[in-house]
């Protein structure tokens, strides 16, 4: 089966649990959002896929076979998030034939042509870079790797929007040439939106969703009027709804709801579509 599972993965770090019971699987060939915010075990959860970490329990395949301490597994995964694990002595353009070393696949000439659109110097040493550069530097490995699955660890660190903008241009056009497998964590909800085609929603090491943006914004709306009419009408919804917020100023108000049949609304209230950051924010809110 291609893919990576996730079964009943679970971490904790002294009185910390970072991830609870976290069951997912991430298809071939799809762009995954994993959205969370600071701390919520993001970072922890593609660790522990890349097996930079290990879980307290659970496992992850890669195609079907456990990916702990498996090389051909690995080798088929790429993270990169803000660990350099470069010596920061290294220059930029070593760092690409060292790369190659380890990853045969990795497209040294298409490293060399992204690091000019970047305008990345590819002769300074790699503690020398900016934060913005070093978020660079890592996103060009990226792009060139030319593996099956490849994680971004909050990628535009740093960038700024002409920067950031170019990345997922970038990005975009090498997944319509060659599609694989691209994971973006990020809390920056609003740039990646248009970008990636599956959500999952992670707080305090729990999945709340986990399904695709289409789906996920077709099934959730506000409903706005009076106080009283927005309550009247919440107190009908079906038991598959759920309402994940709601805002009040003066005498109206506002309820943010997931799984939304899309029934007539009484007269006097509104339904009007959420997108994917206000429902992120609500959801992580609560």
């Amino acid at each position: 089966m291609k893919g990576i599972e996730v079964k009943n993965i679970s971490k904790s770090f002294k009185d910390t649990q970072a991830l609870r019971n976290v069951t997912l699987t991430f298809e071939a060939e799809k762009i995954y959002g994993l959205l969370g915010r600071n701390g919520a075990g993001k970072s922890t959860l593609l660790n522990i896929i890349s097996n930079r970490k290990y879980p307290n329990e659970g496992y992850v395949s890669v195609d079907g076979v456990p990916s702990a301490e498996n090389d051909e597994a690995l080798r088929k995964m790429f993270l990169i998030n803000e660990m350099n694990l470069y010596p920061e002595s290294m220059k930029v353009k070593d760092a690409f034939k060292v790369t190659k070393t380890f990853y045969p696949s990795f497209d040294e000439a298409n490293a060399l042509k992204l690091s000019e659109m970047f305008e990345l110097n590819i002769k300074k040493k790699i503690k020398s870079l900016s934060t913005g550069y070093q978020s660079i530097f890592r996103n060009i490995l990226a792009l060139s790797v030319n593996v099956p699955y490849v994680f971004f660890d909050e990628p535009v660190l740093g960038l700024d929007a002409y920067h950031r903008d170019l990345f997922y241009r970038l990005l975009i056009e090498k997944y319509s040439e060659e599609p694989f497998t691209a994971v973006i964590s990020t809390h920056l909800i609003e740039e990646v939106a248009n970008v990636i085609e599956e959500v999952i929603i992670i707080k305090k090491g729990e999945i709340l969703k986990n399904q695709s943006r289409d789906s996920i914004l077709e099934n959730s709306c506000t409903v706005s009027g009076t106080i009283s009419q927005v309550d009247s009408y919440v107190a009908s919804l079906p038991a598959k709804a759920e309402v994940i917020g709601s805002d009040v100023i003066g005498g109206l108000k506002s309820v943010y709801i997931c799984g939304d049949d899309g029934a007539r609304l009484p007269e006097g209230l509104e339904r009007s579509p959420i997108d994917l950051q206000k429902l992120f924010i609500q959801l992580t809110s609560m």
